[in-house]
C-alpha cells in the first residue's frame, strides 16, 4: 500500500467491537461484513464478465443489470443466515419470506446508484430495519428502529444508526473489516451545496423554480450567500457527502408522466436516508411532510425526496409552499 508522510498504524475500533449483541445490531453487523464481495466484484469491472449487462426490468420499470441482481441474491442469502423474517428489495416484485420466526424485517436497495455502474462513480446500498408486524413493510417511517448505507467510492465506507445518533465506519483492508471513522455525526443547519438534477427545473412547480432563481442569483439575492452544485445520480452518495461535509438534496416530484409522485421509492430509499439523517439533526421531507410519517399504499411506493441541512430544507419547503413565503 502507498504511504503517506504522515501515515501510521490504523486507528478507530473495529465495528466488531462496536456492534455487539442480538437484534438489530446483529442485523447491521451481517450486512457489513457482506460490503466486502460487493466492493470486490465492482472494483473488478468487466474483467471476469459485464457487470451492467441488462439483465431484466424491476417492479419499477427500471432496467436491471447484472450487478443489480448479483447483489440482490448476495444480500438475501446474508439475510437468511441473519435470522431475518423477510425482505422488501428493490429488485423484487414481492416480498421475500426467508425466516417465518425471525424477529425482524429487512427493506433494502442492493445497488443504489447502479447507472453509475462501471464509470467509476459513487453508489452502494441503503436498508432499514422493522420490527416483525403483521402490516408488514406497509408502515410509516416511525417503525424503522435501524437503517445504513454502504458507500462505494475511492473507499468503501459504512455508515448506520441504532436510533442513537449516526455513525460512519470505514474499511481497513489489512484488518479486514470496518473500522470507526465517525461517530455520532451532526449536521450543520446552514450548508451552501445543493444536490438536485438541473435538467429537470422547467418541470417543477412555481415554488421550486423561484428557489432555484433565488439560488443562482447568490449573495445579491433574496438568499445572502452563494451556493455550490453537486450531482451524483446516485442519492446513496449525496447521503454519504452530505453527512460529511454538509449541504442539502432534492428530488422532487414534477409534472412529467410518472413523476407526479416523485421517483424515489419511499420504503428502502427515502426511509432510510430520513433516518439517518434525522439522526445526525437534519431533516427529510417529501415536500409536505417528513418522510417518518408516510405510510406506503404498496411497497415499491414512490415519493419525491428533500433532505439534509436543517435550514436548507425549510427554505426549499418554504418556497414548495407557495412564492411569497420563500
Amino acid at each position: 500500500m502507498l504511504k503517506l508522510p504522515n501515515d501510521g498504524p490504523a486507528t478507530g475500533r473495529l465495528l466488531s467491537d462496536v456492534l455487539t449483541g442480538d437484534g438489530p445490531a446483529a442485523i447491521v453487523h451481517a450486512i457489513a461484513r457482506a460490503q466486502a464481495p460487493l466492493m470486490e466484484r465492482l472494483a473488478a469491472g468487466r474483467l471476469h464478465g459485464d457487470p451492467t449487462e441488462i439483465v431484466g426490468v424491476n417492479d419499477s420499470g427500471d432496467r436491471q443489470k447484472a450487478l443489480d441482481v448479483g447483489a440482490h441474491h448476495h444480500m438475501i442469502a446474508v439475510l437468511r443466515k441473519a435470522g431475518v423474517r423477510q425482505v422488501l428489495s428493490e429488485e423484487a416484485e414481492a416480498v421475500i419470506p426467508l425466516n417465518p420466526d425471525g424477529a425482524w424485517d429487512v427493506a433494502m436497495d442492493p445497488i443504489d446508484g447502479s447507472g453509475s455502474i462501471g464509470i467509476g462513480a459513487p453508489l452502494g446500498m441503503l436498508f432499514s430495519i422493522l420490527p416483525a408486524a403483521p402490516q408488514g413493510f406497509l408502515r410509516t417511517g416511525e417503525a424503522v428502529v435501524a437503517a445504513g448505507y454502504a458507500s462505494f467510492g475511492h473507499s468503501m465506507d459504512f455508515g448506520w444508526s441504532l436510533g442513537d445518533g449516526t455513525h460512519i465506519a470505514g474499511w481497513d483492508a489489512e484488518a479486514g473489516e470496518f473500522r470507526m471513522v465517525r461517530e455520532n455525526v451532526t449536521l450543520k443547519p446552514a450548508a451552501s451545496t445543493i444536490a438536485y438534477n438541473a435538467s429537470n427545473e422547467r418541470h417543477w412547480d412555481a415554488g421550486l423554480q423561484a428557489w432555484v432563481a433565488d439560488l443562482r442569483a447568490g449573495k445579491d439575492g433574496p438568499l445572502g450567500k452563494n451556493y455550490n452544485m453537486r450531482w451524483l445520480a446516485a442519492a446513496v452518495g449525496e447521503l454519504h457527502r452530505i453527512l460529511l461535509n454538509g449541504g442539502a438534496f432534492l428530488y422532487p416530484a414534477d409534472r412529467r408522466p410518472g413523476y407526479e409522485n416523485g421517483r424515489l421509492r419511499l420504503v428502502y430509499e427515502a426511509m432510510p436516508i430520513a433516518f439517518l439523517v434525522e439522526q445526525a439533526g437534519g431533516l427529510a421531507s417529501d415536500g409536505a411532510q417528513p418522510i417518518r410519517y408516510r405510510k406506503p399504499l404498496a411497497v415499491h411506493d414512490m415519493t419525491p425526496l428533500i433532505f439534509g441541512a436543517k435550514d436548507e430544507v425549510e427554505t426549499i419547503l418554504g418556497y414548495l409552499a407557495g412564492p411569497s413565503k420563500g
